[in-house]
Order: C-alpha cells, then sequence, then structure tokens
C-alpha cells in the first residue's frame, strides 16, 4: 500500500526503467509483484528495453499490464525454446552463449530480422546501410501491443529517452508534454550498429543508453518538485568480480557502463536535495525586510521540502551470466529473469526496513533492500 508522504497525501509511484536488452525481462517480473502490491505507476520513464517495457503497461488498463507484458517477452524468446542439456557453470555458460549467436544470425521474432540484402549492399547514406538489422517487427509488436491513444490519454505519464544524432544531445519524448507514438519508443532502443536509427520530425535519433542508461536523473528534475515513491529499476549490477578472462572484461565493462549513472544520479540527488531543504529553512528564518531580496527569492524558487525515497531493485550478476548476457533471449533465461525481478520485490516489501519505514519525511532516502553480498 502507499505510504502517506509528511504532508498526509500519497507520493507519487514512479517506475524508472533501465535498458538491457533480454535482462528486460527482469522488469516484467518486477512490474507484476509491484501490481500485487499495490503499487501500480503514475509515471513511467524508460530507456531502450525500459522504454518498450514502458509503452506496454502505459498502453494497457491495469488488468491486462501483466498479460501484455508476458506476451511481449514470449514473443520475442519463440525461437529460443531450448533449455541447456547439462547442469553446471560451464553447461550454461555455452548455452547462453548459443542463445546469443543464434539471436544474432537469425533475429528474434516481433523485434528484429537481419537486413536481405546485408548492409554492406546499399551505397552510403541509404537508410539500410546503417544498420545490421531492420526493426520493423518491432514496431508491428508495439502498434499490436500498446494502445497509443490510452498512452496519450493522460491517466499516466510516460517518458522516454533517446539521443540525437546530430546535437548528441539527450531527448526526452514525454506525454505530459507531446504526443508519443511508435516511433518514439523504436528510438529509444536504436542501439547502433545493431539498430537503424528513427526519424522524428526532421532530426534522427538512437538508444538513449548512449548518453544515459537510466532516466532516474530525468525524474529528479521534475518541477515543481513533489513527494514521490521511486522504484528504480536497473539491469546491470555495479558492483562485481575482478575479471579473470577477456570475456569477462567485456561483461565487468558493460556492467560498470551501463549502472555508474545510477549511483551518481543518486548520490547527486540527496546533496541537491539536502540543499534545498536547508534553503527552505533559511527561508523560513529570514526577517520580513529581507524576503523579497533578489537573493532571498532566488533561495526560494530553489527551495523544497518534498519527500524523495527510492527503492533500488537491481538484476544482480549470476555466477554463468557471460558478456552477451543482454542480447540472450531463450525463453529459459527470460522466465529466470522474470522470477528474479518478481522475487525481489517479494523480498524488498518482506524486509523490516520497509514495512517499518512509516511516513516518508522531506529528503532523499535511498532503500536497496535485497542486497546480501552476492554479486
Amino acid at each position: 500500500m502507499k505510504q502517506p508522504a509528511a504532508n498526509g497525501t500519497p507520493p507519487k509511484t514512479v517506475l524508472v526503467l533501465q535498458g538491457g536488452g533480454a535482462l528486460g525481462a527482469y522488469q516484467g517480473g518486477v512490474y507484476e509483484a509491484l501490481a500485487a502490491g499495490d503499487h501500480t505507476p503514475d509515471w513511467l520513464a524508460g530507456i531502450s528495453i525500459g522504454a518498450i517495457n514502458a509503452a506496454i503497461i502505459a498502453g494497457n488498463p491495469p488488468e491486462r499490464r501483466v498479460e501484455r507484458l508476458t506476451e511481449f517477452w514470449e514473443t520475442v524468446s519463440g525461437y529460443l525454446r531450448a533449455e541447456p542439456l547439462l547442469p553446471g557453470v560451464a553447461a550454461r555458460e555455452v548455452f547462453n552463449n548459443a542463445s546469443a549467436g543464434w539471436a544474432a544470425t537469425l533475429g528474434l521474432p516481433g523485434f528484429f530480422v537481419p537486413r536481405f540484402p546485408p548492409f554492406a549492399f546499399y551505397p552510403p547514406g541509404a537508410p539500410q546501410a546503417l544498420s545490421v538489422y531492420d526493426t520493423s517487427p518491432l514496431r508491428a509488436t508495439l502498434e499490436r501491443l500498446a494502445d497509443f491513444d490510452l498512452i496519450n490519454s493522460g491517466r499516466l505519464r510516460l517518458s522516454i529517452g533517446a539521443v540525437n544524432i546530430r546535437t548528441g544531445n539527450f531527448a526526452y519524448f514525454d506525454t505530459a508534454h507531446q504526443q508519443v507514438c511508435p516511433d518514439h519508443v523504436l528510438a529509444s532502443g536504436a542501439l547502433p550498429p545493431g539498430f537503424p536509427p528513427v526519424e522524428i520530425d526532421g532530426e534522427y535519433y538512437w538508444d538513449g543508453g548512449l548518453v544515459s542508461n537510466t532516466p532516474l536523473e530525468y525524474v529528479l528534475e521534475e518541477r515543481p518538485r513533489q513527494d514521490m515513491l521511486i522504484f528504480q529499476i536497473d539491469l546491470f549490477s555495479a558492483r562485481g568480480p575482478v575479471p579473470e578472462t577477456l570475456a569477462d572484461v567485456e561483461e565487468r565493462a558493460k556492467d560498470i557502463r551501463f549502472s555508474s549513472r545510477t549511483r551518481l544520479n543518486t548520490d547527486v540527488a540527496k546533496e541537491l536535495q539536502e540543499l534545498r531543504q536547508a534553503a527552505n529553512r533559511l527561508c523560513a528564518k529570514l526577517p520580513e525586510h529581507l524576503r523579497d531580496d533578489p537573493d532571498a527569492r532566488r533561495f526560494q524558487e530553489i527551495s523544497c521540502g518534498a519527500a524523495i525515497t527510492i527503492v533500488h531493485l537491481i538484476h544482480r550478476r549470476k555466477n554463468y551470466f557471460t558478456q552477451s548476457k543482454d542480447a540472450e533471449f531463450s525463453r529459459f533465461s527470460v522466465a529466470e529473469h522474470w522470477r528474479a525481478g518478481a522475487t525481489d520485490v517479494r523480498r524488498t516489501f518482506d524486509h523490516p526496513a520497509w514495512q517499518d519505514r512509516g511516513k516518508a519525511e522531506a529528503g532523499v532516502t535511498v532503500l536497496d533492500l535485497t542486497r546480501d553480498g552476492r554479486y
């Protein structure tokens, strides 16, 4: 149940969905368990696979969201229904890498297919020359599984991050400010050189993960600031072992690259919120004759007493993960990722720190309640 904030009103519930390819099935399990716990979102913010999951959630009524998410993940894993032949880490690593290789060679149903003729047969500048795969199947899947009229109805907010290729700047497509369509979702997941850039209003966009793999910063910059309960659902863990092989190096580098902004954004948010609270307290102490001073008015503009709780749900590394874990869409692994997400939510809700948290106070509180020493 939603816990009242310091002012007695429920905080806005926000789901922040990171990018991470096949690991995104973890977010499906998280959403299923959050919905069962009556924590349906008021606002969804996603990048790459997080944007796809967010669009499917926003594009369906609450009673159909889990069904539609399940349908998406069963669709994209439809070619890869085999299971590991033998138990053990070594056999699982072989299975994972083989599954990723299969997807790279043949594509994924409802998601992408290899170009034919291949990109090298097209002249420079041709759209087909800019990517290895064609993502038109994903457009059809989104149009089938998500109602974009519902997304743009204002029932809840959807924000999707991408990168402007020409300027290199981050861009958000946000139903609070514009109409969102399948192109915006495709742009957020257009990871080069695999997937093609997407043209929107004369500009071309790539995957938002090229700049930042998490939309947390965008959510925390919202004004006017208000009480929020943010579920930050990460697909890459910042913590991990020192690599022992070159393949381990690639996996560890990927984890660090795609998880680092989350730590930075959370630390900066806590510090800034402490400064805003200090400004809020200082303004309340000012004598009347100083309250119209330009500097005092500036402090009043930035002051904030909002209560923000960030709950980290991180898909932590398993010992059989490889550098291809985000490209491995086997039905076996997808189901495993989904179960891990649901389990982490249940563990969080069972934790004393969650159950005894009381009313949210002003400032930023960060909860990571599933960390148990494992990578």
